[in-house]
């Protein structure tokens, strides 16, 4: 592309240099992939030449441009081999376009009755200056000289473009089309402005870029190093507070900036499948990773805060746990109970404890020793927390209707003979237990109560009647976990009160 595009020429349909641009790789034809591939092998050329890249960057870029067939300039910072004003800078050099400085942003929009904010937001163009024969325009693109010909086109004028940096460029047009609201204004939903499409892609990017990648697994890292069962990130006023619960104590790890939190959260957010673009709602989620070369499960929170939105990471290191009742910490007595219980043909075995005293650990245990090739169980959890071999586990989703009361009942068709509920949350899946075992299933599951003795008290409160308590719940154990002495921080055993 050429540093002017001429109103004339444009409308003629005389075409810009070709020998510059540089069309994703998917999207070219056959003809075209050889005079594709020397136009890249040219930037790459001259990216080494300029010290931006050595040679083996090069090739992971060029890798990488052909297997996700991606544009190559835009697969250099998503990858974070070079950051954006870099390479801004360089193919300002490259293409002899000039840099866009920030003095040449005007204090309110040229021609907007020509030229409307929505195409300023769709092609990344922006209108800086005007005079009879010229407008100079700011771009962020420089190898898509489709708007600049619209322009030409549309304005009659002569086209001089400016590189943009992508961030600079965000920033202006915030400052000129949303901030000053001159074709459209922050949508407010609940107090707060709603993000626009150019803040999520830029946020996106920038989640995307080594730096960013870096500072979250090294938060994640650290964590795991330290043996905490949960990390939490909350966005104060003027930083970021990273935290770890180990042993059951939060403790401050680190404090982060505060033009941290939307990247970091967004890092999180797109490393568990969440949107990025909703931070009006809390939203749940999911990660596995390979940590110090173990695969670990985090199970990922986020809820808005005054802020900004605080994340909480628990996480699942299936490596640390023993699924042993001596190894947990229980005594020979309660062993003997369980043991006792996990014998019974059919009824209701509930453990309860506060979130995180290691119930669900528990119930894997008595699972894992009750598993076997006679027997078909069933576990439905939300989420499912360590996989266990032989066993069916399934992860219920709300969202489509996949509740815990909708898969016990699917589950009650498949003949099965141990269930496990995750946990009993309201009246119809505690029905749905106590009908599986009335059928003869033995059913184990957890309840959030204080002690063995007030789970009946929840159970009578939630609606099921006395009579069927009395005949299905064979045994209730509360537990909690304490710190112990003398051994590696993270080591906790926990304390059992147990009722029959």
């Amino acid at each position: 592309m050429t540093a002017t595009a001429n109103a004339r020429s444009a409308s003629n349909g005389t075409a810009a240099k070709p020998d510059k641009r540089l069309p994703s790789p998917a999207a070219a034809t056959a003809n075209g992939q050889r005079s594709n591939s020397a136009a890249t092998d040219r930037l790459g050329a001259f990216l080494v030449e300029q010290n931006l890249i050595d040679h083996a960057v090069l090739e992971r870029a060029l890798r990488a441009t052909r297997t996700a067939g991606e544009r190559f300039d835009r697969v250099l910072t998503k990858l974070g081999l070079v950051s954006d004003a870099d390479l801004a800078g360089a193919l300002s050099q490259y293409l002899s376009i000039p840099l866009a400085a920030a003095a040449e942003v005007p204090a309110e929009p040229i021609l907007l009755d020509v030229i409307g904010a929505d195409f300023v937001r769709r092609n990344r163009v922006m209108p800086l200056a005007a005079d009879a024969d010229t407008i100079v325009v700011g771009i962020a693109d420089p190898f898509n000289d489709e708007p600049l010909r619209a322009l030409a086109y549309l304005t009659g004028m002569s086209v001089s473009p400016r590189l943009f940096v992508p961030a600079d460029f965000d920033k202006a047009y915030q400052a000129l089309y949303v901030s000053a609201a001159g074709e459209e204004g922050p949508l407010e939903v609940n107090g707060r402005a709603e993000a626009s499409e150019i803040d999520v892609q830029r946020l996106r990017d920038m989640a995307s870029e080594a730096p960013t990648i870096r500072l979250v697994n090294q938060i994640i890292g650290n964590a795991v190093e330290m043996r905490a069962s949960d990390i939490h990130l909350e966005p104060t006023v003027d930083a970021v507070l990273v935290r770890y619960r180990i042993d059951g104590m939060l403790r401050t790890a680190q404090t982060l900036a505060s033009d941290l939190r939307a990247v970091v959260t967004s890092r999180i957010k797109i490393m568990s499948r969440l949107d990025i673009a909703e931070r009006r709602l809390p939203q749940d989620g999911r990660i596995k990773s390979a940590v110090r070369g173990i695969d670990i499960d985090f199970r990922v929170s986020t809820v808005p805060t005054a802020f900004g939105e605080s994340v909480v990471m628990r996480i699942l290191d299936r490596s640390r746990i023993d699924l042993d009742f001596v190894k947990l910490g229980f005594d020979a007595a309660h062993i003997a109970a369980l043991q006792e219980l996990m014998r019974q043909p059919n009824g209701i075995i509930l453990v309860t404890g506060p979130t995180g005293s290691g119930k669900t650990t528990t119930l894997y245990t008595a699972l894992k020793m009750l598993n076997r090739p006679d027997r078909k169980l069933f576990t439905v959890e939300d989420p499912i927390e360590y996989q266990l071999g032989g066993i069916n586990q399934i992860q219920v989703q709300p969202a489509i209707g996949l509740d815990f009361p909708h898969t016990l009942r699917s589950i009650l068709r498949q003949d099965p003979d141990i269930i496990m509920i995750g946990e009993i949350r309201d009246l119809e899946t505690a029905r749905i237990a106590v009908q599986a075992s009335l059928t003869g299933h033995l059913v184990f599951s957890t309840l959030h109560t204080n002690s063995a003795a007030g789970t009946i008290t929840r159970l009578v409160d939630m609606g099921i009647e006395s009579y069927l308590l009395a005949s299905t719940v064979k045994g209730v154990l509360a537990q909690r976990l304490v710190r112990r002495l003398g051994v590696p921080p993270g080591t906790r055993t926990p304390t059992i009160g147990c009722a029959s």
